[in-house]
């Protein structure tokens, strides 16, 4: 990375003074010095866990449902439920893959890396990371990985 770790650390303890619960509006309205203080990283942290929370009730909620055994006397019935069953699981297979990403994004909060690019070590913007709380990389790195990805097939 090319941020100090130092200057990380100082930028984060710029704290937001208000006791009140932070918005999205109250974050986009500081400015750079303030970017991820402590309040920004407390609101990020409360809103993964809330999607952490989200994602592990969905992923149980299915365990259950799909441990109901039902007999089906119509084939076309039984059909339709395993396709149902089908999809169910395909999303909850990509509910997976996020919630590792969430979780990956609590840590890096813990680490004191959240919200710094992990390709160039700039910030990833406060507009980014309200939109896709689990990114790793700025919007223009992002933009280059996927070029690369596109010409090169990785």
């Amino acid at each position: 990375m090319h941020t100090n770790p130092a200057s990380k650390k100082a930028i984060r303890s710029n704290v937001f003074s208000s006791p009140a619960r932070l918005t999205e509006e109250k974050i986009l309205d500081m400015g750079d010095m303030e970017y991820m203080n402590d309040a920004q990283l407390a609101f990020f942290r409360s809103r993964l866990q809330e999607i952490e929370l989200n994602l592990v009730q969905n992923a149980n909620e299915t365990s259950a449902h799909l441990q109901e055994n039902e007999l089906f006397a119509d084939p076309a019935d039984r059909a339709t439920v395993e396709e149902e069953y089908a999809l169910e699981l395909r999303a909850r297979d990509r509910e997976r893959k996020l919630l590792k990403k969430v979780r990956a994004a609590i840590a890096r909060i813990d680490e004191g890396d959240y919200g710094w690019c992990e390709d160039t070590g700039e910030p990833i913007g406060i507009e980014r990371l309200l939109a896709r709380p689990t990114a790793t990389l700025s919007l223009e790195a992002q933009q280059r990985h996927e070029k690369r990805q596109k010409l090169f097939g990785h």
